[in-house]
């Protein structure tokens, strides 16, 4: 029944919503599942999140970034995902490798092929079965963050952010059949629909 299954997407598409959303349903019908999300999920990473997102770090350079949150996902691999799936759980993460590669490569302009090299050092080489992306015009998802503080990223120029849409675009079309690409300006319970409807799917062929 492991199916590791992950949630992509910019500033304010809802993807984390919608994490939730799919691990409370796959609760619903027991299926054991398990939810976590980058950059933390562990002590390691957690500390980690709060110096990228939230710290006072004026001058760290894109590499230095791809490295803390490659530093943050090898963790979480090693003592979250890889058990998880291990113990035959439906393992759950908001956002993952996909996102450094968005943001670090596509949006800070970090040469691709050092991105991808870390990211696959980070994870063990492990790649999600699903990958769902919520995909939303920039000014639309930022729109939406406007009622909080914004972190670090959120902060970045609207042309940083339509970079990283770009990029996981790119991504998507690069792997169709990995990636479900949703429209994330749709209502959320159609959203939730779409999803499982896909996921579904990839439970029935493992016999879930």
């Amino acid at each position: 029944m492991a199916l590791f299954i992950t949630f992509e997407g910019g500033e304010g598409s809802g993807k984390s919503f919608q994490a939730r959303a799919l691990y409370r349903r796959l609760c619903r019908v027991a299926i054991p599942a398990r939810l976590t999300h980058e950059p933390g999920g562990t002590p390691l990473g957690t500390k980690i999140e709060r110096w990228l997102k939230w710290g006072e770090l004026k001058g760290i350079s894109p590499l230095t970034e791809l490295m803390l949150f490659n530093a943050s996902r090898a963790q979480l691999v090693r003592e979250v995902i890889l058990p998880g799936l291990k113990n035959g759980l439906v393992v759950i993460c908001d956002r993952y490798a996909d996102s450094t590669t968005a943001y670090q490569g596509y949006g800070r302009g970090l040469a691709l092929e050092i991105v991808l090299a870390v990211n696959e050092v980070a994870t063990q080489g492990l790649k999600p079965d699903l990958v769902v992306l919520l995909d939303i015009p920039v000014a639309d998802g930022l729109a939406r963050k406007k009622a909080r503080r914004p972190d670090r990223f959120e902060q970045e120029g609207i042309t940083f952010h339509q970079r990283v849409r770009e990029g996981y675009l790119r991504l998507a079309a690069g792997e169709p059949e990995r990636w479900l690409v949703v429209d994330a300006t749709q209502p959320k319970e159609k959203i939730e629909e779409v999803v499982w409807q896909r996921v579904s799917r990839l439970l029935s062929r493992q016999g879930g």
